[in-house]
């Protein structure tokens, strides 16, 4: 109900405010400059963060002034601390990095705006900036229309730069002229209650404006023209502070449970802060002076004295808070619990997660690999092999023969409530990935949905695979159950061996045990071909259980095919050179074939 009247409430407070002061519509079309100057330096900077983002994170969070750092130097480049939440809120979604690490970001990007108040108290209130604006905006529009995802880049931040000069001059020109005709200070309140009055109205600002940024610019620019007092001014920089965790809130919203915590621990660090800072108010304003004065600024340039305040209250709340930053983790891990998720449902496949490229990619193939385990326990389940003792140290062939031989699963059940929804969930979230992509990028997407499709068709293969299965398993024949048995052999010894490289993670040496796996698959084939022709020889099986036999072969080998491929794309999740270097030391098919010749060679000779 609320958000249903919050917009036109606005939009009639904006008329109304059009239609009885011309001065006061300069000031909102500042503002609205301003706030689409930083649309533009977000969309500008999104444009660079494909791959190499990703890298910067993950040799920065290690370390807690690592995070602290990035968080810090990141805001003070981008001027905006909200998208440094959205990147971190994606990447903690995505499990690119620890949730500590993100709290370390966030506190530092606290930090990191206070930087946007030097520049423009500092610069922007003292240089006819919008002569500036205008060719930056020229030339950045011109940059925005050519194809080069580099140049569309420089375009949206040198036109969102001149969008924020050309914002902050006329929000400045507005307050110039409005103090022609309104003092604003009449409305200013003393003491606590003014205060916490003010404190209020920043954070309804900011709120409104989803830019603690803007409203911080809005309130330099009134107290630059003395609009408003120094002492309300201070009071509406606090709630500005308080008023970004919205907007960190609002992004977690579409996120999982790693969002929603680091959005809870912004709102804890920003409140308390803010809580300090009210109860400090008066003794951090006598500390401001002093600080001035340090710094050889004037008593009464209090644009550039605001700047002071909103440094020192932001660096006080880091200093206070990071110490506790590992016990915020535990109280948020045990407040903010997961919940419990169906094996049909996605667990990784978040709104957030589509902001950036990389965070995209990581949640498909976590999505992928909970495809796969799903998929895995269907496939053993198909084979009556307990999935539990196909991790296992227990030998394979003695895994066979103690294999649970009882009623057959109904895989199409499995797969309808298991497989079916989760693959379309993962298809579809891979058509919203519309961001401009790398070459490399675009490879492991592809790769990915080619390794769901495998793990589908895998199923698939299974389910023809077992009405013959069921069958011989239990036949009088002891020779086509020794063959049956030998099939399930080979799909269980693909099984352990995907487990086994999958527990390896990025390491090169995988690489070759699925190129042994391909080698094992294609001579287990080459064999059961050679057996069958025997077997029909000499009248150990009957013509139709030959060719049952035959079929039931081939669709063992697609199986452990499509599994091996599958693993190919989706156990190896290190960088893209990594990835080139794995694929250069696999095998190719002619040499796999080269090594299943030598391998039945041997074995002739062992036979001999």
């Amino acid at each position: 109900m609320l958000r249903k009247i919050f917009l036109p409430s606005i939009l009639l407070v904006l008329a109304y405010g059009f239609w009885i002061s011309p001065d006061f519509k300069e000031i909102s079309a500042g503002v609205a400059i301003f706030l689409f100057g930083m649309l533009s330096l977000e969309e500008g900077f999104k444009a660079f963060t494909g791959g190499l983002l990703e890298n910067m994170l993950r040799r920065t969070t290690d370390k807690l002034w690592k995070s602290l750092s990035f968080g810090f130097v990141t805001t003070s480049i981008m001027q905006s601390s909200s998208l440094v939440s959205v990147i971190t809120i994606s990447f903690l979604s995505a499990g690119l990095i620890s949730l500590a690490a993100g709290i370390g970001i966030i506190f530092g990007a606290n930090l990191g705006t206070t930087t946007g108040a030097w520049l423009v108290a500092g610069f922007g209130l003292k240089v006819k900036i919008s002569a500036y604006a205008m060719p930056m905006i020229v030339f950045g529009v011109i940059l925005v229309f050519q194809k080069s995802k580099e140049l569309k880049g420089i375009g949206y931040v040198l036109s969102g730069l001149g969008f924020l000069f050309l914002g902050i001059h006329h929000m400045k020109e507005g307050f110039d002229a409005f103090s022609g005709t309104l003092d604003l200070t009449k409305f200013a309140v003393d003491g606590y209650s003014g205060v916490l009055l003010f404190t209020l109205l920043g954070l309804i600002a900011t709120v409104v404006m989803q830019s603690s940024h803007a409203t911080l610019v809005l309130i330099i620019t009134a107290l630059a023209v003395q609009q408003i007092t120094y002492e309300n001014a201070l009071a509406l920089a606090i709630g500005a502070n308080v008023g970004t965790t919205v907007t960190a809130i609002l992004g977690a919203m579409s996120a999982n449970v790693e969002g929603r915590r680091l959005a809870g621990a912004h709102l804890i660090f920003n409140i308390v802060t803010a809580a300090l800072a009210i109860g400090l108010i008066y003794q951090l304003t006598h500390v401001v002076d002093i600080v001035s004065g340090w710094l050889g600024i004037g008593h009464d340039n209090y644009t550039l004295k605001l700047a002071v305040f909103h440094t020192l209250f932001n660096l006080m709340g880091v200093l206070l808070m990071t110490p506790f930053i590992n016990p915020m983790v535990k109280f948020l891990e045990g407040y903010i619990t997961a919940k419990t998720w169906a094996v049909s449902q996605p667990r990784f496949l978040h709104e957030s997660a589509l902001e950036f490229t990389d965070t995209a990619l990581k949640a498909v193939r976590k999505e992928t690999l909970h495809l796969y385990d799903n998929a895995f326990e269907i496939i053993a389940a198909g084979l009556r092999l307990q999935p539990g003792l196909v991790h296992s140290d227990m030998p394979i062939e003695e895994l066979i023969r103690t294999a649970n031989r009882g009623d057959p699963i109904d895989i199409d059940e499995r797969y309808n409530v298991r497989i079916k929804g989760l693959y379309g969930n993962i298809i579809d979230f891979i058509s919203q990935v519309t961001m401009d992509m790398t070459v490399a990028q675009t490879e492991e997407l592809f790769e990915l949905r080619t390794a769901g499709r495998d793990i589908v068709e895998a199923i698939k293969d299974i389910k023809h695979l077992q009405k013959n299965l069921d069958v011989y398993m239990v036949s009088n024949n002891p020779r086509i159950r020794e063959e049956y048995d030998a099939i399930r052999l080979q799909l269980a010894t693909v099984l352990r061996g995907l487990s086994l490289v999958r527990e390896q993670g990025d390491d090169s040496a995988a690489i070759l045990s699925l190129d042994n796996l391909k080698s094992e698959v294609d001579y287990s084939e080459a064999k059961i071909i050679s057996t069958v022709d025997e077997l029909i020889r000499n009248n150990r099986i009957s013509p139709e259980m030959a060719t049952s036999l035959m079929n039931d072969s081939s669709y063992a080998y697609n199986i452990s095919s499509k599994l091996v491929e599958m693993g190919e794309a989706l156990f190896s999740s290190g960088s893209p050179d990594l990835r080139d270097a794995e694929r250069s030391i696999a095998l190719e098919d002619d040499e796999i074939e080269a090594v299943m010749l030598l391998s039945q060679n041997k074995g002739s000779i062992k036979d001999a």
